[in-house]
């Protein structure tokens, strides 16, 4: 691939099409991009590497970019080896070339290229410090925890690009290297940048805020993330979006999500129940999720998506199934904020689980229970069936 994102500034990324899990957990049905930026001018830079995995396709699009010349700096933002994991294929290949990064990266490269311990082509740098290329020149943001400490973000004033690392990707290939200008179906960037972010970096939502508040300074064309598409048009949208997640803000407050956890059919009557009574009391933006076959992280994402969670759990081994569990657990290590829970749970003799996913949840920051919990016994009886439609019109109405 060789398309320009912006004047002079190329892409030069891989997509990667064989994955089927990413960071060995994460589907991605129609793989994932490592993206790579190249920008000419009298001092030739290339933004970061990719997974070894394709390190041949990418050093012949960088060949074919350069056209006989040669880079002179390789600017490393992440060291996660998704990105830096070709680095010494890299300066092989050109070996005068010099590395930009944080101390913090730098520090982190022996980890990964024992051979690079004395770099002798190595350049540091801090918050606010300028590279020159000739006529561009990059400045250097800090962005640590967003999503690993050495992380750095850079911004060309010229051409209006942010180099943004992993922040704004996406769990998609990189549309042949094509900006895209609008949200759209077609690409359906939101669901997926959802996934990513609520898994990748959920957990560091004050960290993207602080680097939120720096963008927000900076007269802005082009976002080139790590992953997925150049974002080239409609940028509220993008970054309103992220505002909302790294601030754990639902982006549809008054919808829910149905989260159940069966065994013989009940639990997941009851849910059906359940979802079935809120839409009838106008609930449009409901979900239901059976978590023993949903994978956990896109789960995750609706939870972050929607205002209140409706978690139902059959009682197993005196505690909680553990699809809902590993559910719940993910919440919990995401640190999700602000949201609603609803609880019932299901269980023929001794039925414990709501106060097991109480307990859970209850520590979460802003968390409001919904109280009090439906109780079935097997199947929803008429009994149960009358509380469930009087939970639903409580949510309805919260």
């Amino acid at each position: 691939m060789d398309i320009c994102i912006a004047d002079n500034i190329r892409f030069v990324g891989v997509d990667d099409t064989d994955i089927d899990l990413f960071e060995a957990q994460y589907p991605v049905p129609k793989g994932i991009s490592y993206n790579s930026y190249l920008i000419e001018d009298e001092h030739i830079a290339v933004v970061d590497s990719v997974d070894i995995r394709k390190v041949d396709a990418w050093l012949l699009n960088i060949s074919r970019a350069l056209d006989g010349r040669q880079p002179d700096y390789l600017i490393v933002q992440h060291m996660e080896p998704d990105h830096s994991g070709s680095v010494a294929r890299f300066l092989q290949a050109y070996p005068h070339a010099s590395v930009v990064c944080t101390a913090k990266a730098a520090s982190m490269l022996p980890n990964f290229f024992p051979e690079m311990q004395s770099a002798p082509h190595m350049t540091t740098v801090a918050e606010g410090d300028i590279l020159s290329l000739g006529h561009h020149s990059l400045k250097f943001l800090m962005a640590p925890m967003v999503h690993w400490p050495e992380v750095m973000m850079t911004f060309c004033p010229e051409a209006g690009v942010i180099f943004s690392a992993d922040a704004f990707g996406t769990f998609a290939t990189s549309n042949g290297g094509h900006p895209i200008t609008a949200p759209s179906e077609e690409h359906g960037w939101d669901a997926e940048a959802r996934r990513y972010y609520t898994n990748i970096v959920g957990k560091f939502g004050r960290s993207v805020q602080m680097v939120l508040r720096k963008l927000s300074t900076l007269p802005i064309k082009v976002i080139a993330p790590l992953h997925g598409p150049v974002i080239a048009g409609d940028l509220p949208h993008f970054i309103d979006l992220y505002d909302k997640w790294s601030s754990h803000k639902p982006e549809a407050e008054k919808g829910v999500l149905v989260a159940y956890a069966s065994v013989y059919g009940g639990t997941a009557r009851a849910a059906n129940i359940l979802a079935d009574s809120l839409r009838s009391r106008g609930v449009a933006d409901g979900v239901v999720m059976d978590l023993n076959r949903t994978h956990v992280p896109e789960a995750l994402s609706q939870a972050f998506r929607l205002g209140t969670v409706a978690l139902c759990s059959v009682t197993y081994d005196g505690s909680i199934f553990p699809a809902m569990h590993a559910f719940i657990h993910h919440m919990v290590e995401k640190g999700l904020s602000g949201r609603r829970f609803a609880l019932v749970e299901n269980g023929s003799w001794a039925p414990t689980a709501a106060r097991h996913m109480e307990a859970m949840v209850s520590p979460l920051p802003g968390a409001e229970l919904i109280l009090p919990a439906v109780t079935i016994h097997s199947r929803p009886d008429h009994k149960a069936v009358s509380d469930l439609e009087a939970l639903a019109a409580k949510i309805a109405n919260n």
